[in-house]
Formats: C-alpha cells, structure tokens, sequence
C-alpha cells in the first residue's frame, strides 16, 4: 500500500484525474463505503482516496495552549496503524486494484473529508452509519454534516446487511444468551 501522507488541516484538492474520496474509521459502516468507494473508483478509472480523520483526546480546544509533542506524535501514529488495519482488513494484501492515496488528517471527520474532497468532480464516498432517533442525538452523522456542506456529489453508503447479523449475534452475547449459528446464514 501507498505511503501514508499526514495533512493537519486545509485544502487538499489538487487539479488533475477524477478522485473517488472515502472517509475511513475502521468501522463496519465504513468499511463496506471503502468498497463501494473502491468499485466507484474501478469503474470511472479514478484513484482512490481513503481518509481518516483524527483528533486528540479531549479534542482540540484542550490542546491549544501548546500540545506537548510527544503524544501528539503518538496519536498521529495510531491514526497511521488505524487506517493501515483498516485497509488490510477491507482488501487483505491485494488491495483495492486501484490507485490509492491515503491520507490522516488532524480534525473532525467531516471537516476533514470536505477539504479532501474539495473539487466539484470528486465523489465523496460515507457510510451511511446506524438509523434511529436516539442514535442521532448521541452521535452526530458525518454523513449528514457532509450531505449539508459538499461541494462535490456525496454518495451516502447503507449499512451492510451483515451488520444487523452481527448486532444480534452481539446482544446475544452479552446477555450470555445461547447462540445458534443458524440464525446468522438467514
């Protein structure tokens, strides 16, 4: 896979071939947006661009009276190892057949994945992330912050249908429920 490039804020774009941009966390949700990402990208022979947005813990205001650089460092350096986990575990050692350039950026996710995909021909590839009243209000959806705001098209990926699957086979789990893998082929 490709060198990672490390930008902290600020416009990305740079002027040339069309760019699939997909914003990478390592989630499930995510993942299945890399690979639609990656398809997008094969069938319009653009390169790939997968983002992964990071920030230190507390967030930015509690490190803005000089952050001391040796933790900024090696959180920069876990964000690397994250995106790196999650490309291998989206295409193993293959890769996504497609040029890739991958990029960690120090900020919010959806701050981050605007300034990378900043020209009017990028497509911005996110999941779609969990649906649910209690879940929006607890969590804020990158993919509505970049809907609202883009300048370019956002394609909005669902949730795998496997994630349900692997939802239940999870609260079975921790409600020490017996499992039948069964259930999990329907």
């Amino acid at each position: 896979m490709n060198v990672i490039q490390d930008e902290e804020r600020g416009p990305m774009g740079a002027p040339g071939g069309r760019r699939i941009v997909a914003g990478v966390s390592g989630s499930l949700g995510s993942l299945t947006a890399l690979h639609r990402a990656a398809a997008e990208a094969r069938v319009t022979s653009a390169d790939l661009w997968a983002v992964l947005a990071w920030e230190p813990p507390g967030g930015e205001i509690s490190h803005r009276g000089g952050p001391c650089p040796a933790p900024m460092a090696a959180w920069r350096r876990m964000a690397h190892e994250r995106l790196l986990s999650a490309l291998e575990d989206a295409f193993g050692g293959a890769g996504p057949e497609v040029p890739l350039r991958c990029l960690v950026i120090r900020g919010k996710p959806g701050d981050a994945l605007l300034a990378a995909a900043d020209q009017p021909d990028d497509l911005l590839v996110v999941g779609a992330g969990a649906r649910g009243r209690l879940r929006r209000a607890m969590w804020p959806s990158v993919a509505r912050y970049c809907l609202a705001r883009a300048c370019c098209p956002v394609l909005a990926v669902p949730p795998s249908p496997l994630q349900n699957s692997l939802a239940a086979a999870h609260r079975r789990n921790a409600w020490k429920l017996p499992l039948d893998a069964r259930e999990l082929a329907d």
